[in-house]
């Protein structure tokens, strides 16, 4: 598979990421009733923040979020959309854990990814990667004024960590580089999702 063929599936996965994310966010703003413009701005910084943290510490800069309009776009665009067909996801039981989950997939191994080619080790690689998938998540339930769900005792930043982990071995074994992220997210995505159905949970002081 040529370079650019490689880049345009990773840009592709990483825009799942951001609309993912975005959904998960602003179905938090419609789940606690906020007008359209505040559903909009939290689905936005939800799908953005993970990232631009990631770029900022790895010194891409401007960030790929503020560089690139069709990010920032596209996460406007669900915004708008959760906001007039928010009902589509009321059969989903937990759709903003549900969305927030895929995210944290894409973005733990994307972030992993980027992070390894501006020259990071792969142990830091992969704790940029958690800190890309995480990000998002904090600053929306911190704008939504609940504790970050990254320090409860859920399986949630560990979760990252593993998938960003996963990545970085297939880059090890020198596995094309969609299959790793696809793996790390995937990952990711499934032990959080059982660990949110199974109540799998990291050990609380007694």
């Amino acid at each position: 598979m040529s370079h650019t063929t490689t880049t345009f599936f990773l840009d592709l996965i990483n825009l799942l990421g951001i609309f993912a994310f975005a959904i998960s966010g602003a179905m938090r703003g419609v789940r606690s009733q906020m007008d359209i413009f505040g559903i909009v701005v939290l689905g936005v910084v939800t799908a953005v923040s993970g990232g631009i943290l990631r770029d900022l510490l790895i010194g891409a800069t401007p960030p790929e979020a503020i560089a690139n309009w069709h990010i920032m776009a596209l996460a406007v665009l669900v915004g708008v959309g959760v906001f007039f067909f928010h009902h589509l996801f009321d059969h989903l039981r937990h759709p903003v854990l549900l969305f927030d989950a895929a995210g944290l997939g894409v973005f733990a191994a994307t972030g992993a990814q980027k992070a390894l080619t501006f020259g990071l080790s792969p142990v830091m690689a992969a704790v940029l990667g958690m800190i890309s998938g995480i990000g998002g998540g904090m600053v929306r339930d911190i704008l939504t004024a609940q504790i970050p769900v990254v320090l409860r005792a859920e399986i949630y930043a560990s979760a990252a960590l593993l998938g960003a982990a996963i990545t970085l071995v297939g880059d090890f074994l020198h596995l094309p580089s969609i299959e790793s992220t696809l793996a790390g997210a995937s990952l990711t995505f499934i032990l959080r999702m059982m660990a949110l159905y199974r109540h799998w949970s990291l050990p609380r002081p007694r």
